[in-house]
């Protein structure tokens, strides 16, 4: 069954808890917020106090992608704020096999981010200790971007990869995502479809997660 993750990136920060509601209602499965530091991508989002805003306040799980240096120092104060899911950039930690193990430590799903021109090789080690691999099918900064074709090629390489080192894990993609091109990222072996701009700047966000789930 395939899940749809609204990014709020793209919703309206002015009335956030409004927004997150209109996807809750409207069918997503998990929220996706992107958190970025200005340094690792060139912009800059939101922290734990926002999350910890919203925590009580909805039933979808928060589904955090850190795109932050050093990532490992600031884990425990997003999950304090809510966090369900916690990815980490292979490209932004010294240490990989450490951070994701202290994510398993606080008791939550770790995640692993790769980058597009980030090889596939980065992560052959670690495939028993992660939840989820989170293939970026644009550069990491901005939404509103469009998906990069290369990427269902190497969205379909890791799902043969994870079928035969460890079936479990789920594949998100996030990036340029919408109702013309889900089918294919789908059928390249996505489970998870992170969507921004197609959901929140839709004039009906609950049909645009209907649409990408018929898909």
């Amino acid at each position: 069954m395939i899940k749809v993750a609204p990014s709020i990136l793209s919703a309206d920060f002015s009335c956030l808890l409004d927004e997150v509601k209109r996807v809750e209602t409207g069918g997503a499965d998990l929220l996706h917020i992107d958190v970025m530091d200005g340094h690792f991508v060139p912009n800059i989002t939101l922290g734990p106090p926002v999350l910890s805003c919203l925590k009580g306040k909805t039933n979808l799980p928060f589904d955090v992608h850190l795109m932050i240096e050093n990532p490992e120092n600031y884990i425990e104060d997003f999950i304090k704020a809510g966090a369900e899911i916690v990815t980490v950039h292979v490209e932004a930690t010294m240490h990989l096999h450490r951070t994701i193990n202290y994510i398993k430590s606080l008791g939550i799903k770790p995640g692993v981010a790769l980058n597009p021109s980030t090889s596939l090789d980065t992560i052959k080690y670690i495939l028993d200790d992660v939840s989820m691999i989170l293939l970026m099918s644009v550069n990491p900064g901005f939404g509103g971007q469009k998906l990069i074709p290369g990427m269902i090629e190497k969205i379909s390489e890791l799902k043969g990869i994870i079928q035969q080192k460890n079936p479990e894990i789920l594949i998100e993609v996030d990036g340029g995502i919408n109702v013309d091109n889900a089918l294919d990222i789908i059928k390249a072996g996505a489970d998870i479809l992170v969507a921004g701009a197609a959901i929140y700047k839709s004039p009906n966000p609950k049909e645009a997660i209907k649409k990408l789930k018929k898909e």
